[in-house]
């Protein structure tokens, strides 16, 4: 699991026109949830922050000001249009502790020949890890597999330590049979056409 350090500073400005001036000094603002306590209201610089999250459940070491804290993201807010952060929601965490988070789900080898398709049902796969050591994704073997075969949670091998945090029959992955497309068929003026 990659663990990235990051600087923050907290925030003691807030509403839309604060957010605002944040974000054009290329800050993310974010709130920091902890275990009973008030939330930590900060803000974290935007690239560094977009880099850190191109990794799954990444583990954070804010500096807050010379405090240390440890967290994983959320919850990220993005602009729909240019993609930017806009805020980030942080869960404080200790190690040794157990957090649910989403793993996403990446397939490898070949299904069995035929032209079938293999159909993603899910895109992640809920789990209980430690906060220390989340993997970062599941992947599956899909060699061989032929149509009708469907692959469930209860079927993906977990990594030692972490435990299954969904209904174990949920199917994540189903292989289904190629269509054939039908033939277009002429229309009138097209065959009034070629006679």
């Amino acid at each position: 699991m990659a663990e990235v350090k990051l600087a923050a500073t907290v925030r003691t400005d807030f509403g839309k026109g604060a957010a605002r001036r944040t974000r054009r000094e290329n800050r993310v603002p974010g709130v920091i949830y902890s275990h009973g306590a008030e939330p930590k209201h900060v803000t974290v610089d935007g690239h560094a922050l977009m880099m850190a999250l191109k990794t799954p459940n990444v583990l954070i070491n804010l500096d807050i000001e010379g405090k240390r804290e440890l967290v994983i993201p959320k919850a990220v807010q993005r602009d729909p249009l240019k993609g930017f952060l806009i805020h980030t929601d942080f869960l404080a965490v200790r190690k040794g502790e157990r957090v649910t988070v989403d793993l996403p789900v990446h397939t490898e080898g070949a299904l069995a020949p035929g032209g079938n398709i293999l159909e993603h049902l899910q895109d992640a796969l809920q789990v209980e890890a430690e906060a220390t050591h989340i993997p970062e994704s599941v992947t599956i073997s899909v060699e061989g597999l032929d149509a009708g075969h469907t692959v469930r949670a209860k079927d993906v091998p977990l990594p030692s330590g972490v435990t299954l945090a969904m209904d174990a029959d949920t199917a994540l992955l189903q292989v289904v049979p190629a269509q054939a497309e039908a033939p277009a068929l002429e229309s009138e003026g097209e065959q009034a056409a070629v006679s």
